[in-house]
C-alpha cells in the first residue's frame, strides 16, 4: 500500500536501529517520553524497543484522554444516565468499560437500565437527538485537541438546526498543559526524569508544532513530533538523540507530511468560538492542572450538560492497588503494578490504562509476552478451581 508500507520497511527500520545505536553515547542514558498513547501502541506493535540500545529508554506518558479522565468526572456521567430516565447518554466505545468509583462503569449502568449508547462521532449523537425529540441526548465529549473541533462543530450544528434536546458533557483537555505539568514537578511529587518528548501526531496537526516551544524555552527539553508508523518513531528517536548529544533543545517536526508550525487554524478558530479554558481541571495521575481543559462558553450554555442538569464534580478514588496514576505520570511501567495481567486484564479491566485502545497497560498486554503469561496463569487458576469442585 503506497505511503503505508514504505514506513514499515523492516530493512530500513533495522538501519535506523543501527544509526540510533551508533549515535547513542555509551556514557549516558536517554529517557524519551512518547506522550501519545497511539505511539505507545506503535512502539510495541512493531517491536521498536528490540531495535534500541539498552541506554535508550522509552517512557509512556499520559497521552490517552480516556486514561487521564478523573474518576469523579466518570461518576458524574454515570449519575446523569442513571438518575435521569429521559436522558440518552451517547459515548465513544472506549469510555464505556472504564471502571468508576466502586467499579461502576457506564456499561454496568446500562445493564442496570440506564440508556447509554455507543456512538462513533458527535454527528451520531445529533442524529439520536433528532430521532428522539422526546428525549434529552447528552454527548460525552472527551479527547485532546484532535477530537475537540468536531465537538465544537456539533454544538454549532445543534444551534443552527434548532436541536434543543442535545447537550455536551465537556471533558476536552489540552496537551501542552499536561506536558508542562510533567516537567514542572511540584514539591513532594515523585520526579519524572524525561530528557525529551516524542510529540503527538494527530494533536499537532490541529495545534501545530509551535505550541510546544515552551518545552525548549522554559524547560530546555527537545520535542520531535512523530508520525505513528515504526520508521516515523525510529527517526524521531534518532533526531532526539542527536539534539541531546549536541546540547540542543529545539522543536523539530519529523511528521512534515501532516504537521505545520501553526496547525489547522480554521479548526482552532471553531474551538475558540465555542469553548474557553477552565481555570483548573483534575487529571488522573497529574492532579489539578491550571487552564488544562475546556468548557463551553456562556453563549452556548443551553448545550452545556453540566449547567442543564446541574452536575457537580466530586473527587473519587479508583481501584485499590491500581497504579494507573503512576503509569500516566511516567514514573512506573505497567509491569510494576501487581494487578497487571493477573486480576487486571482487557476482559476484566480494573484501571483505565487497560481499557482504552491507547492505554499503556493495554499495549503491554496486547503486544508483549505478558499476554501469554497471563493466559497461562488464567488456565492454571481455572484448573485449580475445577480440581476443587471435583473434590467437593
Amino acid at each position: 500500500m503506497k505511503y503505508i508500507d514504505e514506513f514499515r520497511d523492516g530493512e530500513r527500520a533495522r538501519a535506523l536501529g543501527k544509526a540510533i545505536a551508533a549515535a547513542a553515547s555509551t556514557d549516558r542514558d536517554y529517557r524519551l517520553m512518547e506522550f501519545c498513547g497511539g505511539h505507545t501502541h506503535a512502539v510495541f506493535r512493531y517491536g521498536v524497543p528490540d531495535l534500541l540500545p539498552g541506554n535508550v529508554e522509552l517512557i509512556h506518558g499520559p497521552g490517552c484522554p480516556v486514561c487521564v479522565l478523573p474518576i469523579g468526572r466518570l461518576d458524574m456521567a454515570v449519575r446523569l444516565a442513571s438518575e435521569n430516565p429521559e436522558v440518552i447518554l451517547a459515548s465513544y466505545g472506549d469510555m464505556l468499560r472504564v471502571p468508576g468509583s466502586k467499579g461502576v462503569s457506564l456499561m454496568k449502568a446500562k445493564a442496570d437500565g440506564a440508556d447509554v449508547r455507543m456512538v462513533y462521532s458527535v454527528s451520531d449523537a445529533l442524529e439520536l437527538a433528532q430521532a428522539h425529540p422526546d428525549r434529552r441526548v447528552v454527548f460525552f465529549g472527551i479527547g485532546f485537541e484532535t477530537t475537540t473541533p468536531p465537538t465544537a462543530l456539533g454544538i454549532l450544528q445543534a444551534r443552527d438546526r434548532g436541536i434543543d434536546n442535545f447537550s455536551v458533557f465537556c471533558n476536552h483537555v489540552l496537551t501542552p498543559a499536561a506536558m508542562n505539568a510533567i516537567l514542572a514537578v511540584g514539591e513532594g511529587d515523585e520526579p519524572v526524569e524525561v530528557d525529551g518528548f516524542i510529540g503527538p501526531a494527530h494533536v499537532s496537526v490541529v495545534i501545530g508544532s509551535d505550541a510546544y516551544r515552551f518545552c525548549a524555552a522554559h524547560h530546555h527539553k527537545p520535542v520531535v513530533i512523530a508520525g505513528f508508523e515504526p520508521l516515523d518513531v525510529l527517526q524521531s528517536i534518532l533526531m532526539l538523540i542527536e539534539q541531546l548529544n549536541a546540547g540542543r533543545a529545539e522543536i523539530e517536526n519529523q511528521y512534515t507530511r501532516a504537521v505545520t508550525p501553526v496547525g489547522n487554524q480554521r479548526a482552532q478558530a471553531i474551538v475558540q468560538q465555542v469553548f474557553e479554558r477552565r481555570p483548573s481541571f483534575e487529571w488522573r495521575g497529574l492532579g489539578d492542572i491550571p487552564e488544562s481543559a475546556l468548557r463551553i462558553r456562556d453563549e452556548f450554555s443551553q448545550f452545556d450538560a453540566e449547567r442543564c442538569f446541574n452536575m457537580h464534580y466530586q473527587y473519587a478514588r479508583g481501584t485499590k492497588s491500581c497504579d494507573c496514576p503512576a503509569i500516566l505520570r511516567g514514573v512506573k511501567k505497567p509491569t510494576d503494578c501487581k494487578l497487571f495481567a493477573t486480576s487486571c486484564t482487557p476482559d476484566n479491566p480494573l484501571g483505565s490504562c487497560m481499557v482504552s485502545d491507547e492505554g499503556a497497560c493495554a499495549a503491554y498486554y496486547t503486544y508483549g509476552r505478558f499476554r501469554q503469561q497471563a493466559e497461562a496463569e488464567q488456565r492454571r487458576q481455572k484448573q485449580q478451581r475445577e480440581k476443587r469442585r471435583a473434590i467437593r
